[in-house]
């Protein structure tokens, strides 16, 4: 969506295209909160990188 804001818009005007604008806005991206917390390592994650690394070699 593209808001196209003219040279001399009163301030009544321009807050009532900013809150339409706000409420179309979808949102965008994924909730990554409920995957906090539900891997259980043995290793250090640096270690484990290091070792998917070397075994390209």
């Amino acid at each position: 969506m593209t808001v196209v804001i003219k040279k001399g818009l009163d301030k009544k005007e321009f807050e009532k295209i900013l809150d339409s604008f706000r409420k179309n806005k979808k949102s965008q991206g994924v909730n990554t909160s409920k995957h906090c917390g539900t891997i259980k390592l043995s290793k250090d994650p640096l270690i484990i990188q290091k070792e998917m690394r070397d075994e390209w070699e």
